[in-house]
């Protein structure tokens, strides 16, 4: 089965799931270069920024005795760490909701084509290769793109990004 009989053969439900699915890959796709390339431009300037933190802080409570000198550095580092943090997660919602919720699509689009299969089988009375083969292959089509939209999706949330913490 090609793709142009398979899309001729698929109703309103598969179609609509299949650009669902679509839309999931390329967001994760796109959101997931953009969370590369973002961690490679902030593992450059992290170090140089926390530096040059502590040197203002440094300077401001250079009377100060040695409990209140930490304590001021701390927050000071601790606040600009969290930011960085923060810049580091952005997109990891949309990732974690594409890998979630795309093997459940497809889940959703195989028991849709095993339906199909079903209602033919009951429509002519005969359980014929010709009556379940089109919504079978659409079944397995659904389900491998389910997998596909969700596996860069994990592979993207899981690639090593800026250590913050050391």
């Amino acid at each position: 089965m090609n793709f142009t009989s398979y899309w001729q053969y698929s109703d309103l439900v598969t179609k609509s799931l299949f650009f669902l699915l679509l839309v999931l890959s390329v967001l994760s796709w796109v959101t997931g270069i953009i969370r590369i390339l973002q961690s490679r431009k902030l593992a450059a300037c992290v170090a140089d920024d926390l530096s040059q933190q502590v040197e203002m802080k440094r300077s401001a409570v250079i009377n100060s005795d040695a409990a209140m000198h930490r304590l001021v550095i701390e927050q000071a580092l601790l606040k600009h760490i969290g930011r960085y943090r923060f810049a580091s997660e952005r997109g990891l919602p949309i990732l974690g909701t594409t890998a979630a919720i795309a093997p459940f699509i497809g889940l959703f689009g195989t028991v849709w084509g095993i339906f199909h299969a079903l209602h033919n089988i009951g429509t002519s009375g005969q359980a014929g290769l010709g009556q379940v083969a089109g919504p079978v292959g659409e079944a397995l089509i659904m389900t491998g793109l389910g997998i596909a939209v969700a596996i860069p999706a994990v592979v993207f949330i899981t690639l090593p990004y800026v250590s913050i913490d050391g």
